[in-house]
């Protein structure tokens, strides 16, 4: 009992027109890893056997409603290895291809585990008012994200399968390619946000890093900062736009949290068998001086402002200030960018080891968080509580102890970037805040702590680390900081400089504005 099964499928059909035997490997929990199976077929007439990786594969879709035994196998070649150029390899210069093939009587497993499920976001829908339509469909390509590579990605990948399935560019759908900071925002006050209050459907295939959803959702709830921002919902005929990802950033913690990268695809088999669930987001407002740093550290701007005077920041991924904070904003230049996630090792050795040969920064400031009462008897003012009210559950705020500190994050996902398990007792899309948090202590301790991160989450079970589920966070620096660098606040992937008497505090978002496609 336990342990992982295997079986091999077989059926006689054709490929292309040619006879073909077909095996299809399948594992019990196939769905977790699907690196393990495959399908492969032999030529009769030349005995060759093709086998494709299950992590290759995006969909297999029935070709022709007269022709019941044929089918599409939709899939990928990813790019090759140079194991002879690892600095390009580093660079991730390779680009994934887009393949097809007209299989005739697979095994009928495999065409059930591979099949759309019906829910996928390129599909025909029925809106409220029971009208067929196609969703509005906007390929958003973020063309500085990460490498660079989501054009080159969308020109071989995502545009050869889309026309595979009948759509094209202006009948079809839209292409956006940023421009600037503000692109997805203009995006969105022009188009996606009207629309949206139409009630008219629309999918968003977002060839980008976390930064493409945070600027999505920051657009969607400040209106591009054409006015102040109130908690009024969007309106009685409001349609969430739904999200599909595809992941070209540097860290893309979104994407490997909720099992985007499992496979070899970029999301496409996502987009194609996946479902829609409403994306958790949290709120963070910032006291009346802080300000957005832009244009890679060298120019700020205001944040948006609610109805209430406050600066406010959406995000769906991290809110941190200490160490994290300082390693996104030190490594966020044009030089480190070409490095991609490795960008983030670098900025930590610098932080971590100064040249000067003195201790990493002692963070200073008052960290707080919002728990569940564990009891009565708390030693919590009065004026400290507060009461949830979908749960009427008594909350209280409670003070970390020290006023020094290196790391303290809070997060809704459970991976920061491929294999960094930042959180692992977050579920995928499942709302809760969790909140990991550690005091000083010299380099070599807290990167064999980051190291734990990488070993499946195991630097919670560090008795250095504190790590707990909370329902909001507050910093209040009180010139404790009079450098503005260790006062910078990391928003999914932006930086927040908050004055010397500032603050922020973070809660999670009651409104729900956009789906993001997931696997079921």
């Amino acid at each position: 009992m336990g342990a992982e099964q295997s079986m091999a499928l077989r059926s006689m059909g054709q490929v292309d027109g040619k006879p073909v035997e077909f095996k299809y490997i399948r594992e019990e929990n196939w769905a977790d890893d699907t690196s393990k199976q495959g399908l492969s077929y032999r030529l009769e007439d030349t005995n060759v056997v093709t086998t494709i990786s299950g992590s290759d594969i995006i969909a297999i879709l029935p070709v022709n409603i007269h022709l019941p035994k044929d089918y599409t196998l939709l899939y990928v070649k990813p790019p090759q290895k140079d194991a002879s150029s690892e600095a390009v390899s580093k660079k991730s210069k390779g680009v994934t291809t887009f393949q097809s093939l007209v299989a005739t009587n697979p095994p009928q497993q495999f065409v059930h585990d591979y099949a759309p499920g019906g829910q996928s976001c390129w599909q025909l829908r029925i809106d409220e008012a029971g009208r067929s339509a196609w969703p509005n469909l906007h390929i958003v390509i973020s063309t500085k994200s990460g490498t660079g590579n989501a054009d080159a990605h969308f020109q071989h990948l995502l545009k050869p399968l889309l026309a595979h399935l009948g759509q094209h560019e202006g009948s079809g759908y839209e292409i956006h390619r940023t421009e600037s900071e503000r692109s997805i925002t203009e995006l969105v006050v022009s188009t996606i946000l009207p629309r949206a209050r139409k009630g008219i459907q629309q999918a968003i295939l977002l060839l980008s890093g976390d930064g493409g959803v945070v600027d999505l959702i920051n657009a969607l709830f400040t209106r591009g900062g054409q006015a102040r921002v109130t908690s009024v919902d969007f309106g009685p005929t409001y349609e969430k736009p739904n999200i599909c990802l595809l992941p070209m950033g540097t860290g893309n913690a979104l994407a490997n949290s909720i099992g985007l990268l499992r496979d070899h695809t970029l999301g496409l088999s996502y987009m194609l068998r996946g479902v829609h669930r409403s994306l958790p987001i949290f709120r963070a407002a910032f006291s009346p001086g802080a300000r957005l740093v832009t244009a890679f550290g060298t120019q700020e701007e205001a944040l948006p402002i609610d109805e209430h005077h406050t600066n406010v920041l959406w995000g769906a991924v991290v809110c941190s200030w200490g160490l994290h904070a300082s390693l996104v904003a030190d490594s966020d230049t044009e030089d480190y960018r070409q490095y991609g996630a490795e960008r983030f090792q670098m900025a930590a050795k610098e932080a971590l080891f100064p040249a000067d040969g003195s201790e990493p920064h002692r963070y200073r400031g008052k960290v707080s968080v919002l728990r569940k009462s564990r009891h009565e008897a708390t030693g919590v003012p009065t004026h400290d509580r507060e009461t949830q009210p979908e749960s009427k559950d008594e909350l209280a705020w409670e003070t970390l102890n020290g006023e020094e500190h290196a790391y303290t994050l809070a997060t809704l996902v459970s991976n920061l970037e491929e294999g960094f398990m930042i959180s692992p007792n977050a579920k995928p899309m499942d709302g809760r805040l969790w909140l990991v948090h550690f005091g000083p202590l010299d380099g070599k301790k807290i990167m064999e702590i980051m190291g734990l991160a990488y070993q499946g989450g195991k630097h919670v079970e560090d008795s250095a680390v504190g790590y707990e589920e909370i329902e909001a966070l507050r910093i209040h620096f009180d010139g404790r900081e009079s450098e503005s660098k260790w006062r910078r606040v990391c928003i999914d992937g932006k930086i927040v400089r908050v004055e010397s008497n500032g603050w922020v505090e973070l809660r999670k978002e009651r409104m729900d504005v956009v789906d993001l496609v997931g696997m079921a």
